[in-house]
């Protein structure tokens, strides 16, 4: 999320501070203390982005600014003294979670364009920063990833709005207005799938009655 021809600050301190709120809550329902609750907030927030910099070769942006740090602190606070009224606001929440699903994908699969990766490799760490830190924030609580099992589709919008990233990247169409466009493809996909209840398929014979 540090590309910022392709992103606001702002825009990428939101949705850290919305994905650090929901490491932050996951830590108050695991009874977590408060320092368990800020890593869960830290690594939610920003472990995507550390492990798409760390497969381009880069220093990770949230070594490098302490904002970074202090906003997932901040969201740890909101939920260490106010997590009722939190969960009572996560239909909200959620929207929020969407708009960050759609951002960090576009953003993460733009740098990883711009350092000279191949479009599929660019689409995978894309996918990668806007999904790994809730894979990061399930492991290090005790779960496994909902990614793999909850069949919501959230990997699916992160997918194709880094596949609308990559390429608009190929035809020479950068910097906000796709970012924009590919963020909004994702989000609103996500919006969709959470207000109509899609899900991701099965292998023929699997969930149904034993």
């Amino acid at each position: 999320m540090e590309d910022s021809t392709a992103v606001t600050p702002a825009l990428d301190l939101a949705g850290i501070f919305v994905f650090a709120l929901s490491g932050a809550l996951q830590g108050v329902r695991k009874r977590l203390d408060v320092v368990g609750m800020a890593v869960l907030a830290f690594f939610t927030a920003v472990g995507g982005g550390i492990t798409r910099d760390l497969f381009i070769g880069v220093q990770p942006a949230a070594f490098r600014d302490t904002w970074y740090l202090l906003v997932p602190i901040a969201a740890t606070a909101i939920a260490f003294f106010w997590h009722p009224q939190v969960e009572r606001a996560m239909p909200g929440v959620l929207v929020f979670d969407a708009a960050g699903l759609g951002l960090f994908c576009a953003v993460g699969t733009a740098k990883a364009l711009a350092y000279g990766l191949s479009p599929l490799h660019a689409v995978l760490l894309g996918v990668c920063t806007a999904v790994g830190g809730g894979v990061l924030r399930d492991v290090l609580s005790g779960e496994m990833p909902t990614l793999l099992y909850d069949r919501q589709l959230y990997a699916v919008p992160a997918m194709l709005g880094s596949t609308a990233m990559a390429t608009l990247y190929a035809m020479d169409i950068r910097g906000f207005a796709a970012t924009l466009s590919s963020a909004v493809l994702a989000f609103a996909l996500r919006i969709l799938a959470m207000r109509y209840g899609w899900r991701a398929p099965l292998a023929r014979g699997v969930g149904g009655p034993a």
